[in-house]
C-alpha cells in the first residue's frame, strides 16, 4: 500500500507542476499587446519602446504629422510612437503649458495628463486624472483621425 502512494503521490506532483508550468507559460506568451502597453504606461512594467494609447497605425501617423507639422519633431512618420514621437508630444503640451516635467519620451501619468488637456481644448470633457483608459483612448482615437498627412 506504500509504494502505491508514494507512486500516486509522485505522479500527482509531476503533473501539478507540469500544469503550472504551462499555465505559466500560455499566460506570459497569450498575454495582448494592449494589458503590456498598459502596463508601461501604468509604470507596473518597464517602459516599452512604442506606446499607440490604442492607436492603429493609420491614426498613430496623423498624430505624428500634427506634431511635425506644429514644429516639433516626432522622428520617422511611421505609426509607432515610440521615445521621439512622446518627447515631440512633451515639448508639444510645454509650450501650452499643460506639462512641466521631464522631455523623456516615458509615456507616464504627466505625459497623460497633457494629452487629456489637449484633447479637452479641442472639445473632450475628459477627467485630467494621467490614466489613459477607454475615454481618453476614445478622444485620441477620434482627435488623431482628424489630422491628415
Amino acid at each position: 500500500m506504500r509504494g502505491i502512494t508514494k507512486a500516486l503521490v509522485g505522479v500527482t506532483a509531476a503533473v501539478g507542476i507540469a500544469a503550472g508550468g504551462m499555465a505559466t507559460a500560455g499566460t506570459a506568451m497569450a498575454a495582448p499587446a494592449s494589458v503590456v502597453q498598459e502596463q508601461a504606461v501604468s509604470g507596473e512594467a518597464g517602459v516599452l519602446a512604442v506606446v499607440n494609447l490604442g492607436l492603429d497605425t493609420a491614426h498613430a501617423k496623423s498624430w505624428q504629422c500634427l506634431l511635425r507639422d506644429r514644429g516639433y519633431s516626432p522622428g520617422t512618420i511611421d505609426g509607432q510612437l515610440g521615445t521621439n514621437s512622446w518627447k515631440a508630444a512633451q515639448r508639444f503640451f510645454d509650450s501650452l503649458g499643460y506639462y512641466d516635467d521631464a522631455i523623456d519620451g516615458i509615456v507616464g501619468p504627466n505625459t497623460i495628463k497633457g494629452l487629456q488637456r489637449y484633447l479637452n481644448l479641442h472639445g473632450a470633457s475628459l477627467a485630467v486624472d494621467g490614466v489613459a483608459g477607454p475615454a481618453t483612448k476614445a478622444e485620441f482615437w477620434d482627435f488623431a483621425g482628424t489630422h491628415r498627412c
